[in-house]
């Protein structure tokens, strides 16, 4: 339904804004979520050789935690990130990124309370159904905030920041399988969960909606006071005066944009774009939830690491992660999106294929490999991190929020379903070919979606989202 047709520097207005306060509000209150996956994500790998022991109280094997109980989870993230995308273009990023939020508390407060296999694989579905969710609102939400020339290093540190929670999953572990009883110790790795959860969803009320998502459903007062009201916070804690802007759009207002019409503009307005999007989330999705879902497996399978300590290990991997984007980030804005994609795509695969090489030799053990794998996904997290980056600057603004969920579901649906469940099956078999074969498959994959980022990618560093991609509502669309 059409409401009318306004002009606003709004946009400009936000793309000006000096580095404050307000910004590092928006990171802790949205960023933080990423930290909740790495935990997540950590925690059932690191703990599938305990819950598979007897008294755990699930009679489950570490082959259907690290497999079915992997897709399952991801599966959920496709399916949440689908159904909360089209809702949070629809009802905006405020809303959908709180009820997300309290979609994942309530499937890991459940996924603690298990007592048998088919509730833990619900639950860890319903679990992933609101990281999926997150995933959509929260990025879309962060991009349409954050000034652009700051944009790139931020999404990706904040992308980045899952290895963090993967980083204290993992020590965490080392306690609950060490210290604490087989039967409740993994409960209490999952009550600590939901714990952090409530904190942020303490920072997150006051995080503001969107004032790009406001002013084109006919909220356009609403977004002009919230812009004025950050101007004028920013001038009066920074000291700063705030130079007016010249830069203005024209926006057809609508309340509701239809879904065959977002369908639409994602394949055949921007069917280039839409191809990179593919590449670049089925090559991370296949290098990351294929194989690091079942790492602490290669660790106890080939080199007899106890399950107690396979979190020492998995820590220093998400160190190694975390440093990724960390200290790449800046380069994405400076050299570029199209260099850092492609190089950080390519030199993890081919660190992979060295890695895999080792491994069949034999040349390796457990600290070894672990440095190996360190040094792969130093580049791997930073290249997986710009896939989220990337689809999120290159859709017009009433598609964001859904083109990330259709991306990351289809991708992540090719590589994070299908991978788990055949890389549990290869690494379970105990021979070091099918092990290595994993590794090359992942490898490829990933030097496939940079390949594709050098003849496909778009430049949008320190440019406008409305500049990189027209809205549907805009007067010259």
């Amino acid at each position: 339904m059409s409401l009318g047709t306004i002009r606003t520097d709004v946009p400009a207005r936000l793309d000006r804004l000096p580095w404050a306060r307000w910004h590092w509000m928006i990171v802790i209150g949205l960023g933080t979520v990423w930290i909740l996956d790495g935990l997540e994500v950590t925690i059932v790998g690191n703990l599938s050789g305990r819950l598979a022991e007897p008294g755990s109280g699930l009679g489950i094997t570490q082959s259907q935690v690290t497999g079915l109980g992997a897709a399952m989870y991801v599966a959920g993230a496709c399916c949440g990130a689908l159904f909360f995308g089209w809702l949070t273009d629809r009802f905006g990023r405020k809303k959908l990124f709180i009820i997300t939020l309290g979609v994942y508390l309530f499937g890991t407060a459940m996924t603690g309370l298990s007592f048998a296999v088919w509730w833990f694989f619900l639950f860890r579905f319903i679990t992933g159904a609101g990281i999926g969710g997150e995933y959509a609102a929260i990025n879309s939400a962060i991009d349409e905030l954050i000034p652009k020339k700051h944009r790139g290093r931020i999404d990706l540190m904040i992308n980045g920041s899952y290895w963090a929670g993967a980083a204290f999953g993992a020590l965490l572990t080392v306690p609950i399988l060490t210290q604490l009883p087989v039967s409740w110790g993994w409960r209490v790795a999952f009550g600590l969960g939901v714990l952090l959860g409530l904190v942020i969803l303490l920072v997150r009320r006051h995080v503001p909606e969107s004032p790009r998502w406001l002013f084109i459903h006919g909220r356009g007062d609403e977004a002009e006071a919230l812009v004025r009201g950050v101007e004028e916070e920013v001038e009066r804690e920074d000291h700063v005066g705030l130079e007016p802007v010249d830069t203005t759009i024209e926006i057809h207002q609508r309340r509701t944009i239809g879904f065959g019409t977002i369908a639409k503009t994602l394949v055949s307005r921007y069917p280039k774009r839409a191809g990179l999007g593919l590449a670049l989330f089925v090559g991370q999705a296949f290098l990351y939830n294929a194989i690091t879902f079942g790492y602490a497996q290669i660790l106890q399978t080939f080199f007899k690491v106890p399950s107690g300590n396979t979190g020492y290990y998995f820590a220093v991997i998400a160190v190694g992660n975390l440093l990724g984007p960390l200290l790449l980030a800046p380069l994405f804005d400076s050299v570029g999106r199209k260099i850092m994609i492609t190089g950080t795509y390519v030199v993890s695969g081919v660190l992979l294929l060295g890695t895999a090489w080792l491994f069949g030799q034999g040349a390796l053990n457990a600290t070894t490999m672990t440095a190996c794998w360190c040094v792969v996904l130093f580049f791997a997290s930073a290249g997986a991190s710009s896939a989220y980056l990337t689809v999120s600057e290159i859709f017009p603004m009433e598609t964001r929020a859904l083109a990330i969920a259709f991306f990351y579901a289809v991708g992540t649906a090719a590589g994070g379903i299908t991978g788990p469940l055949l890389f549990a099956h290869l690494v379970g078999t105990g021979e070091v070919g099918d092990t290595v074969t994993a590794f090359v498959i992942g490898a490829l994959v990933m030097i496939a979606g940079g390949l594709v980022e050098a003849v496909l990618g778009v430049r949008a560093e320190r440019r406008s989202l409305e500049e990189i991609a027209t809205p549907l509502t805009a007067a010259d669309a």
